[in-house]
């Protein structure tokens, strides 16, 4: 079996920057940062460091040719996507691997039409989130790559097992995959929106029967929805999502609060407008993710007033 040598990031964030100090202590992995020259001059003026640590990368632009990875790890902000696979054009050859770690659960199928399904495997993060000031990030190294194949391509995950077993990096492969991955939209969905919208912790959503009440109605929505696409065993999705949720941190704020608080971009449209639409697509009514859009939506509206 061929070993995955070439590995490019696309995105230097709080997660893709977990991956490039595993990977870029080892000599014999070329790795690349994909970036534009006005960020490449952006990080050389003010270069990352991760856990106190300077990072010493390498980084490539779209237009340069000669290089093609035999492995991908798409790590942007999900506005950031279709940029990434435009960008990666040259470098993507017929053996290329490609993942992402975007949340939700459509980039894997955006992905597709421009690189086919053949080498996307499916994935998702999990872990604690890192802080940043600037282009200092620090992580308690609580991460997990989750991934798999949809099509039973044992060959592509074995290659991308071996190759985190090398680079020390955390992961689970799951016999479901899809249903992994719904899972963990559906906890996004349920939890997260409703944490930004009331300002609340995981510990007072959990204690409050009424903010519980209505998240498990926002996750029946999605329940249904990932029946009608085909996910399996979406009966276990209730029991499942009761464990994880009582598994949190009571003080811990879901990401989309802090986003709030920071008056950032919410991930609104990859969770909320995602069920709505296949909500129309399956003629399944989705009522209490559209009022999650409309007050993310004011949230965000009112960033500049």
């Amino acid at each position: 079996m061929d070993i995955i040598k070439n590995v490019i990031i696309c995105g230097l964030g709080a997660i893709g920057t977990i991956y490039a100090d595993k990977f870029s202590k080892f000599s014999d992995i070329n790795l690349k940062i994909l970036a534009d020259t006005k960020r490449i001059k952006k990080y050389s003026l003010n270069p990352t460091t991760f856990n106190g640590k300077e990072l010493n990368l390498n980084y490539i632009t779209p237009e340069q040719n000669g290089f093609t990875a035999d492995l991908v790890i798409i790590a942007t902000k999900s506005n950031g996507l279709n940029s990434a696979i435009e960008n990666l054009k040259n470098f993507v050859g017929e053996n290329t691997i490609i993942i992402s770690l975007l949340n939700g659960v459509t980039s894997e199928n955006i992905i597709s039409k421009t690189y086919g399904k053949a080498n996307i495997l499916n994935a998702y993060f999990i872990g604690h989130s890192a802080v940043r000031n600037g282009r200092n990030i620090n992580q308690d190294g609580v991460n997990t790559i989750v991934f798999g194949s949809t099509s039973n391509e044992k060959s592509l995950v074995e290659k991308v097992k071996n190759f985190f077993d090398k680079t020390g990096v955390g992961y689970e492969i799951p016999a479901d995959i899809l249903h992994a991955q719904w899972l963990k939209f559906l906890l996004n969905v349920s939890s997260n929106q409703t944490s930004a919208i009331l300002r609340l912790t995981f510990g007072q959503m959990q204690n409050n029967p009424y903010c519980m009440k209505f998240i498990k109605s926002i996750a029946n929505e999605v329940a249904q929805i990932a029946k009608a696409e085909g996910v399996k065993n979406t009966d276990k999705f209730e029991q499942e999502y009761e464990r994880v949720f009582a598994s949190m941190s009571p003080e811990g704020k879901t990401s989309m609060f802090q986003d709030v608080e920071a008056k950032r971009k919410t991930e609104v449209e990859i969770f909320a407008q995602t069920v709505i639409d296949l909500g129309k697509k399956h003629n399944i009514p989705t009522p209490y993710n559209k009022i999650l859009k409309e007050m993310i939506d004011i949230i965000e509206g009112g960033y500049e007033i």
